[in-house]
């Protein structure tokens, strides 16, 4: 692994993490989004992006949702075998895409965690709708993940073969 690889990857995982949770922090307490139940942020012709404020006891789409507190451990120790594998990854990583990519993994893999373990339920509160069509709610780590699993598939696709 080059140490470069290090100081992408996990400044940017640290990152995505301290924005993730720093913004769920101001949405519940300052904005206080559990009185207001769901708020406009911004529209742009068919575009726009609200608060609503959802509690997510599953994962992506609140697929393999449950409410006991065993159910939120066992997704967060999921999700924190994922990250050993990420930072496994890291160590073998090629480039600083796939570093990057990782980090943003991690960040928000650890974020979302955090909000099992803390509350038993990841808290998301954003919902993009765009020409009638409406996107599920998500938060900061949700979108570094996605961002994350879209730069590795890129990467993948047209990353250059390596010189012999």
């Amino acid at each position: 692994m080059k140490r470069a690889h290090i100081g992408i990857a996990l400044p940017l995982a640290l990152l995505v993490l301290v924005a993730d949770q720093a913004s769920k922090w101001w949405v519940g307490q300052v904005l206080d989004l559990p009185a207001l139940g769901h708020q406009a942020l911004w529209r742009a012709g068919p575009f726009a992006l609200d608060f609503t404020m959802v509690w997510n006891r599953g994962v992506t789409f609140g697929l393999l949702s449950g409410e006991s507190g065993w159910h939120q451990a066992l997704l967060a120790g999921i999700a924190g075998v994922i990250v050993v594998v990420l930072l496994y990854w890291l160590w073998r990583a090629e480039n600083r895409l796939t570093a990057a990519a990782i980090g943003a993994l991690v960040g928000g893999a650890i974020g979302n965690s955090i909000d099992r373990l803390r509350w038993g339920a990841v808290f998301d509160f954003l919902h993009a709708q765009a020409w009638g069509w409406s996107w599920y709610v998500f938060n900061v780590a949700d979108a570094a993940i996605v961002l994350g699993v879209v730069a590795l598939v890129f990467d993948s696709l047209f990353r250059r073969p390596a010189a012999a």
